[in-house]
């Protein structure tokens, strides 16, 4: 067997071998907003998720930057694979076009399914955002993502 083929097949058996409780991954999210995501995961339960994202549904450009904590709970879904529901908290900034920048603070609730076999997951998720700068609100956020964690 060629050499570079060995390399490529224990590269690719080492990424399943960690799936996604650890690690860094990097994906795309559609949805309002709409833009990259990424997560890094503390431990098998919590992790942090970030993203950087453009709001198609406002009559202005705005740009989103978000961070989350989550916590995961695999005992809540009985099946086969693994998806947890994940819930946390965390805060995001919105740069719109012609307006005031806000900062709220959001309330993450979602559903991730972990592949078994490759390093990716696919998520949903409902956001609450509470705006507090410049003038309290009530927002939503919605997505639908999937990310590829690199090793």
């Amino acid at each position: 067997m060629n050499k570079r083929y060995l390399i490529i097949l224990i590269l690719f058996v080492t990424c399943n071998l960690f799936a996604q409780v650890n690690g860094f991954g990097i994906g795309v999210m559609i949805g309002e907003p709409t833009g990259f995501s990424a997560k890094y995961w503390v431990n098998n339960t919590n992790a942090f998720d970030g993203g950087l994202a453009y709001s198609f549904v406002r009559k202005n450009s705005a740009v989103s930057l978000h961070i989350d904590y989550l916590y995961h709970n695999y005992s809540l879904i009985k099946s086969n694979y693994r998806i947890p529901v994940y819930y946390g908290f965390g805060a995001r900034l919105r740069f719109i076009e012609n307006e005031e920048n806000s900062l709220g603070a959001r309330g993450v609730i979602g559903l991730v399914w972990l592949s078994d076999n490759l390093p990716l997951d696919v998520f949903v998720e409902f956001v609450p955002v509470f705006n507090i700068f410049p003038a309290t609100a009530l927002n939503l956020d919605l997505a639908i993502g999937a990310r590829y964690y690199l090793k």
